[in-house]
């Protein structure tokens, strides 16, 4: 049964009360009414798995790669995330998924500044041994802790994330581009326009507010499609919109045609350099390998080529000859997300006892390690990591701040 709510909740993303409602139809359909668990149950079984997936005993060896990140919610906590992979269980020819990873270490933190970071980084060292790379964002605390790190041990080498410095070179382009600057802002005027007529099906996507640039692919693509409808608005007939309306609101995207296909071009050349590297890590030579996998190009595109070409070559010097080491921190920022996911609203509450969740999002999880965790970790146990880690949620301050209010109105 644990190992039934585990998976619904891990491999079909199920919320918790829906894993809990599904057990109990199928126990009810089965007579076995009184085995379904409550959501809270389940919840306390997925916080179990992830203390122990924290606290169990790793392989100390010298071929580990650290991926390391903060996740931030309301609040002033930061929560510092180091998944390991050891290179001898490196995937080939294949992205790395959250079975591959082993949580390293999980710290909220209320003040995050270089020198927290390195003693976090020193602490994980009794975990795995000193690691052979570590991979970051390079965020100024990140990189700064890392950075100090290394001057202890020179033996390991940082990584950049691909995706981000895809990211930040992009939003070197973009940001001199005037077009693109416009067309960010049609797209937010076109949203409002747009979402209470019966034009809503062609809504542009939402624009996220930090890490903007990462979502380019979707708004160019919008932008290209759309602007084949305008082209050709018979194409909307069975959707009873008449041409005159859908030139009138979505006309102004014919300004920006060559723009698109620039844009277009851009990204393809993006896409193409985060596939190579999520497939085949960086390695020596690999900068080699890309110039030749990615066509030339010319214009916008091939200056972000050319940029993308030279930084896999730098860092595709760091790993040793016949080595290869991982390249980006998707995997992380996937975990990230199914966090954010499973929480629901919990998320904008600030972080509760579910980060200790990220834990089962990694590992392979068969019976016996289930039963082995259960046994080791006991619910007092949850309870107190959380207590010593989280201290007060925000939620349950928030609470406490209202029931004084209505208990202040009440005297008076």
């Amino acid at each position: 049964m644990v190992r039934w709510f585990v998976s619904l909740v891990l491999d079909c993303h199920a919320p918790l009360r829906s894993a809990a409602a599904t057990l109990e139809f199928f126990s009810t359909e089965t007579g076995h009414e009184t085995m379904a668990p409550h959501a809270s149950t389940g919840r306390l079984w997925l916080l179990r798995l992830g203390l122990w997936a924290l606290r169990r005993p790793k392989v100390v060896a010298d071929d580990w790669v650290w991926l390391t990140d903060h996740s931030i919610q309301i609040g002033q906590c930061k929560c510092l995330v180091i998944l390991g992979i050891r290179l001898s269980t490196l995937p080939a020819a294949r992205p790395l998924c959250h079975a591959d990873m082993e949580l390293i270490a999980l710290v909220p933190m209320m003040h995050s500044n270089k020198e927290a970071v390195a003693a976090c980084l020193e602490e994980a060292v009794a975990q795995t041994g000193v690691p052979r790379a570590i991979l970051d964002d390079h965020g100024a605390d990140l990189h700064g802790g890392v950075e100090i790190f290394r001057r202890r041990h020179p033996e390991t080498v940082e990584l950049y994330d691909i995706k981000h410095k895809a990211a930040c070179v992009l939003k070197a382009h973009l940001e001199r581009d005037e077009h693109w600057k416009s067309y960010a802002s049609q797209l937010g005027q076109t949203k409002c326009v747009l979402q209470q007529t019966e034009l809503a099906f062609l809504v542009p996507p939402s624009q996220r507010t930090k890490s903007r640039f990462m979502n380019l692919a979707a708004l160019v693509a919008w932008g290209r499609k759309v602007l084949a409808l305008v082209d050709d608005p018979s194409l909307l007939k069975e959707r009873a919109v008449s041409a005159e309306r859908v030139q009138a609101k979505l006309g102004w995207l014919r300004d920006y045609r060559e723009a698109l296909q620039r844009w277009s071009a851009s990204h393809e050349v993006i896409g193409a350099t985060l596939d190579f590297v999520r497939h085949r890590g960086l390695y020596a030579g690999a900068g080699v390998e890309l110039a030749a996998a990615l066509p030339v190009v010319s214009g916008e595109a091939g200056g972000l080529r050319d940029e993308l070409i030279a930084f896999v070559t730098r860092e595709s010097a760091k790993p040793r000859l016949g080595e290869r080491l991982p390249g980006t921190t998707e995997v992380l920022e996937s975990c990230f997300g199914r966090l954010k996911t499973l929480e629901s609203a919990q998320s904008k509450s600030g972080f509760t006892g579910l980060v200790l969740s990220l834990g089962a999002m990694v590992s392979r999880w068969t019976g016996e390690a289930i039963r082995e965790a259960l046994e080791r970790f006991k619910v007092r146990d949850v309870r107190d990591w959380c207590r010593k880690k989280l201290g007060q949620s925000i939620q349950s301050r928030r609470k406490q701040a209202f029931d004084a209010l209505a208990s202040a109105t009440k005297q008076g």
